[in-house]
């Protein structure tokens, strides 16, 4: 019996390993860090071994292939450790799609993928469609392929998980978007990042598709050094395309194979620049999947914001709040920024990635009237902001940076949490760190 181990005991790890187990392996989990209760809990109901606080290296050399969960870096010690040995190293969603004959609509990017990747798996809902949806959101594509069966997965895809990766294919993959971000996992080197995220396309066929977007110049350039072999859909609001979706006027014109689709923008739920290009990608995503002009029509009508993405929880005293909390790097701070119409009160920080702030310089001089950090370091937001002239002030929790914010806000104004920053210096994830922002907000 073949022996799969698996480094990591969260969402992702413990996916993989039920579906180990369901397959027939001889499995074993190992967390350095400390395993959840839920998790435990899982993992004793499929009566599969597993360590937690440590990896114990008798336990872990000696497997035919491990499965490493996406947020343990290829630098640790025990990853180092595998390799030297010659063992396989793979992804959650590599070993997963050995055992899954659904169509997989996958979707990566910096910015924008949560967003597209809800939108589409709504089309493909509201199409009637037998659909799950997984990867970086949502239930471990592993676990549904262990303990359900879906036609189709929308699955949302972040770099850590397509590193180890080599026979997954799509059937349809996305690229949002290229910024940079997360450069602290690739030697700080955004060649290195670009290519992990252009990993979604090395298995694509003729017959599959690629959706990007032709207004991204990291995109476009590194489309100019590689060679696809499948479909080709770009998408823009800077010009018009052959194939793909553009905007025209007021509308979003959608053209798949001989067919043209025109979508008043008015009629879009989602506003703003950057939810346009979701909307665009979405959209190709479901004509690509054979679904109907005026389901896709009603379906981006009616679509509703995703938790913590822009997400406005109340107004008080005429002072409006929003989480904003998966704003994880500048770019989508930038968005954020960029979309408002009122006076902001910032609330910035957390454990920094390698981030540029100065492109947000102009944003934040005409939009941002209050600075509220909220990290245990916010010496390189001070150095970015610190000489604009704006009222700035540190804070250690939500529930201070919230009061903190509160105080330097008139009525018309928007306190936007929007952390430019990862969450893991003061919170257990993004997810955390903009429930206890709303719980802030309603005790105010």
């Amino acid at each position: 019996m073949a022996r799969v181990v698996v480094l990591g005991g969260a969402e992702s790890g413990v996916g993989a390993a039920v579906l180990a187990k369901v397959k027939g392996f001889d499995v074993f989990l190992s967390d350095k860090g400390q395993i959840s209760d839920n998790y435990m809990e899982t993992l004793r109901k499929w009566d599969i071994p597993f360590e937690q606080g440590q990896h114990s290296a008798e336990l872990i050399l000696n497997a035919d292939e491990v499965v490493k969960s996406p947020g343990i870096p290829s630098t640790a010690p025990m990853v180092q450790q595998i390799r030297e040995k010659g063992i396989r190293i793979v992804s959650e969603i590599e070993f997963a799609s050995r055992y899954d004959s659904a169509k997989k609509i996958c979707i990566t990017g910096s910015n924008g993928k949560t967003t597209t990747t809800s939108l589409i798996y709504f089309l493909l809902q509201n199409a009637g469609l037998n659909v799950g949806l997984g990867g970086n959101i949502g239930k471990s594509y592993a676990y549904q392929v262990a303990t359900e069966h879906f036609d189709y997965y929308v699955l949302e895809i972040s770099s850590f998980q397509l590193d180890d990766i080599y026979e997954f294919r799509p059937d349809i993959a996305i690229i949002t978007n290229i910024t940079p971000d997360h450069l602290d996992r690739y030697d700080h080197k955004m060649e290195n990042y670009v290519a992990a995220k252009f990993n979604i396309t090395r298995n694509l066929r003729p017959d599959d598709c690629f959706i990007f977007d032709s207004d991204d110049e990291i995109t476009i350039g590194h489309l100019s050094n590689i060679v696809l072999r499948c479909k080709m859909l770009p998408f823009s609001q800077e010009k018009e395309v052959e194939q793909g979706a553009f905007v025209k006027n007021d509308r979003m014109v959608i053209r798949y194979e001989k067919e043209e689709t025109n979508i008043f923008l008015q009629e879009l739920a989602l506003g703003g620049r950057h939810n346009l290009y979701n909307s665009m990608a979405a959209a190709l995503a479901a004509k690509a999947t054979g679904i109907d002009n005026e389901v896709i029509r009603k379906s981006l009508a009616t679509f509703q914001p995703i938790e913590h993405r822009l997400e406005p929880v109340l107004s008080i005293k005429d002072v409006l709040y929003i989480n904003d909390s998966k704003a994880t790097n500048v770019d989508a701070a930038w968005y954020a920024l960029e979309c408002q119409k009122r006076p902001v009160v910032w609330i910035v920080g957390g454990t920094d990635k390698g981030n540029d702030y100065s492109v947000l310089n102009d944003l934040v001089k005409e939009k941002v009237k209050g600075i509220v950090c909220l990290g245990v370091d916010n010496s390189k937001i001070h150095a970015a902001f610190g000489g604009l002239g704006i009222q700035m002030t540190d804070t250690g929790s939500a529930e201070e940076a919230v009061r903190a914010a509160a105080g330097m806000a008139s009525a018309g104004d928007v306190v936007l949490l929007s952390p430019c920053c990862a969450s893991f210096d003061l919170f257990k994830n993004y997810e955390d760190r903009g429930e206890r922002f709303k719980a802030a907000v309603r005790n105010l």
